[in-house]
């Protein structure tokens, strides 16, 4: 069992004071009036931050699929001359070039990790609630480049599929989706999500991979995806899935494969033992993201990820 999906508990709260999270039934029933609150709160800030932080640096990151014609102008010294467009030239009898634009839209997939290791957080705010506020920061600075979202739930199987598309309500049903799906299963397999998305994406998009990557066997899978996408990863991780504290005797649970175990973590070498099996998981992650030049993010519960998020950005532009 790694600290990665390890849930401590003391009495049955969570070490740092946090309720004990309400369970998948009451997750997907709440009352229509606190989802829309809950949305409309993740809406604000997502949309403040995309608006007076991201779009520029979003712009020059993520570029388009390519150059596309947008009119004919009169040759100008220092014109390319492979511009020429001798038609129009022949016809005027006078030189003329093409102009060419960028072209801007893109496809944007979010494809989010729903497992069970994604319930934790002893900062103030679990994986998942990072997770929703991220995808949705970046959905807003996506629809207001002009670009199409679409997102892909998954745990050890596919949960949900979003198709691409714009505007505000399709982000907020994306934002519904993030906050209030209950999956089905609490593996992870990137690895198949990584597959899935290849299959039903045909063409180029910009791809935001959100997880703590407690996986296995997926490093051809993103090999494959960053050879024929622009996938970046964005990891989540908690302070105490770093740093295991002296907390004494602790009864643990994994939400994954719904293990228990008590562990002693007032021993300095069991703590040690722990911290160590993370530290090697976070290379490990890193060397399969270096390995196929995939960019890649840190960001942790109950802290401000707009910095790791700019800074991505800008090692982009």
């Amino acid at each position: 069992m790694s600290i990665s999906t390890i849930v401590s508990k003391k009495d049955n709260t969570y070490e740092n004071g946090l309720s004990t999270p309400l369970s998948s039934q009451e997750r997907g029933t709440g009352e229509r009036p606190d989802i829309i609150k809950k949305v409309r709160k993740i809406e604000i800030k997502a949309r403040g931050l995309s608006q007076q932080m991201f779009s520029g640096e979003y712009h020059s990151a993520f570029k388009g699929r390519g150059m596309v014609f947008s009119e004919v102008r009169e040759y100008q010294y220092g014109d390319d001359v492979r511009n020429i467009d001798w038609n129009v030239t022949a016809r005027l009898a006078h030189p003329y070039v093409k102009v060419f634009e960028e072209e801007r839209e893109l496809t944007v997939m979010l494809l989010v990790d729903v497992s069970g290791s994604n319930r934790f957080g002893t900062h103030n705010q679990f994986k998942e609630e990072l997770a929703a506020e991220v995808a949705a920061t970046l959905a807003f600075s996506a629809i207001a480049n002009n670009d199409k979202v679409g997102v892909i739930l998954f745990s050890d199987r596919i949960e949900k599929f979003i198709p691409p598309k714009k505007g505000r309500s399709h982000i907020l049903r994306i934002i519904r989706e993030l906050i209030t799906y209950r999956p089905e299963s609490n593996g992870t397999d990137i690895a198949l999500a990584l597959g899935y998305f290849a299959n039903v994406i045909k063409k180029r998009c910009t791809t935001f991979l959100l997880s703590d990557f407690y996986a296995t066997g997926y490093a051809d899978a993103v090999k494959l995806a960053a050879g024929k996408h622009d996938l970046v990863a964005l990891r989540l991780v908690d302070r105490r899935e770093e740093q295991l504290e002296n907390l004494g005797l602790v009864k643990f649970y994994d939400p994954e494969s719904s293990r228990t175990l008590w562990v002693d973590t007032g021993s300095a070498a069991v703590r040690h033992q722990v911290n160590a099996r993370f530290a090697d998981h976070q290379r490990e992650v890193d060397t399969v993201m270096k390995r196929y030049g995939v960019d890649m993010a840190t960001m942790h519960t109950g802290e401000d990820f707009v910095k790791p998020l700019k800074a991505l950005l800008s090692r982009r532009s």
